[in-house]
């Protein structure tokens, strides 16, 4: 029965946002609270256990992300993005703008939500693009798919940070095998499968695409963008602070001295919500005042990047709430129970209840929390399993196979001038080959780690 609760939940869930077009907020709300009672939780307990979820959620990760977002605005601003971008095309040369691309959207990805990174790179494609005499579509590919594995692997994004806080994995650690992992991943998926779909639809890498639909977007000319030394820096920086951290706590000795000042100065530093602080106020002077610009100016920046958030922010409360339900109705220590006696490697029970949820709903940030509701119990079964391969698992699942419930599929099928069937062949392809072989590194990475 607790089961078929959730399949009717999940149904009901694809019901409301896909056929009656409801708020993907509202709807999780709604299938939290069906799914409760339909559990027969106590109804004076269905609203605080949603309510329990949804803070619960946000309470760890609005900080970070709201820290993040504006970092990522005042690189775009500042012409950082654009410079990092174009120094890696130069550094690579026309012959190999593919990896140039998949390299510099992946720096990029790191500080910018997947859709603000698509948007600021596109027009920066289109106008090499025409440089070089090509198609925008042959840097189409490496550029998502260095921007899907920053979104889908590595903090501060949403699915990443979200779903390590559920698992109790530390986001430092995440970070370093998500960037080991990653690496190899986007470089399948990015320049290699290219050349792959290049020979499937031909076609589609003789198009020019359209980007009015984005408006006129501003090109810094050389002069207005910061060196690319200071650009890199202030985009990397807070992976740097959360990286060092945690290699020293991997090969710092367990002791007294472990609660000594200077260690526990190192681990205040290296907290994920004190690094992308940290992060900020340095991307203020290096990207702003130390060019020149006003605190007005800034904060204005700063104001339009938290407001564009402000509905994903609600999303993943929504997520949160729709986990904790699953949790406090028992619906997850059923399946945990039922899949006890049964030898199911935790890593692929995570991928694939992500991957499932993923094609289902779309949206890989709700896929990914919604998934943690139903492994949480399962961990318990399995108490050595590595708390950041699950996290990064889960994250792979819920980059698979994005297709037509995906706002991103007609964004990227707009731009280049697609069909369907193109953007199938090339976006959809690329997404199910990231998440698959990403899990495969995965697997591997829990040999030898």
């Amino acid at each position: 029965m607790p089961l078929i609760i959730v399949v009717a939940g999940i149904a009901l869930l694809l019901l409301l946002t896909i056929k009656i077009k409801l708020n993907t907020f509202v709807s999780l709300i709604i299938v939290s609270i069906a799914v409760a009672i339909a559990s027969g939780m106590d109804l004076s307990k269905v609203v605080t256990s949603v309510e329990s979820g949804l803070g619960g959620t946000l309470g760890h990760i609005g900080l970070i992300f709201g820290f993040g977002v504006m970092l990522g605005r005042l690189l775009a601003d500042a012409g950082g993005a654009q410079r990092i971008a174009l120094t890696m095309l130069n550094y690579f040369g026309k012959n190999k703008l593919d990896w140039a691309v998949v390299c510099s959207a992946f720096i990029v990805g790191i500080a910018l939500f997947f859709e603000v990174g698509l948007i600021l790179l596109v027009p920066i494609l289109f106008a090499i693009a025409r440089e070089a005499k090509i198609s925008p579509m042959f840097m189409c590919v490496p550029m998502l798919s260095g921007l899907l594995v920053a979104h889908g692997f590595l903090p501060p994004h949403p699915g990443p940070t979200v779903i390590a806080r559920e698992y109790g994995a530390d986001v430092g650690l995440v970070l370093i095998y998500g960037i080991i992992v990653g690496i190899p991943t986007f470089i399948l998926c990015g320049p290699i499968l290219n050349k792959f779909c290049q020979r499937i639809i031909p076609d589609a890498f003789k198009k020019e695409g359209n980007i009015a639909s984005l408006g006129s977007t501003r090109r810094f000319s050389e002069s207005e963008m910061p060196g690319f030394g200071i650009s890199f820096l202030t985009a990397m920086l807070p992976v740097i602070l959360m990286a060092v951290v945690t290699i020293i706590q991997m090969t710092h000795a367990k002791s007294a001295a472990d609660s000594g000042l200077f260690y526990n100065v190192i681990l205040f530093l290296g907290n994920s919500t004190i690094a992308m602080l940290i992060s900020l106020l340095f991307a203020i002077y290096t990207m702003g005042l130390g060019r020149g610009k006003t605190i007005p100016d800034l904060m204005d920046s700063c104001g339009k990047a938290i407001a564009g958030i402000a509905g994903l922010l609600l999303i993943i409360g929504g997520g949160g709430a729709f986990k904790q339900v699953l949790i406090d109705s028992g619906v997850g220590q059923y399946i945990s129970t039922l899949v006890s006696g049964m030898d199911i490697n935790p890593i692929l029970m995570a991928w694939g209840v992500a991957a499932f949820l993923r094609i289902c709903l779309g949206s890989a940030t709700v896929a990914a929390i919604s998934t943690a509701g139903l492994v949480i119990p399962l961990l318990a079964v399995h108490p050595n399993t590595n708390l950041a391969l699950i996290t990064l698992a889960t994250g792979a699942g819920s980059c698979i196979c994005s297709h037509v419930n995906d706002a991103s599929f007609w964004m990227i099928k707009d731009f280049f001038g697609l069909t369907t069937k193109e953007t199938l062949l090339s976006w959809t392809l690329m997404s199910t080959l990231l998440s698959i072989s990403g899990l495969i590194f995965i697997l591997f990475a829990s040999l030898v780690l």
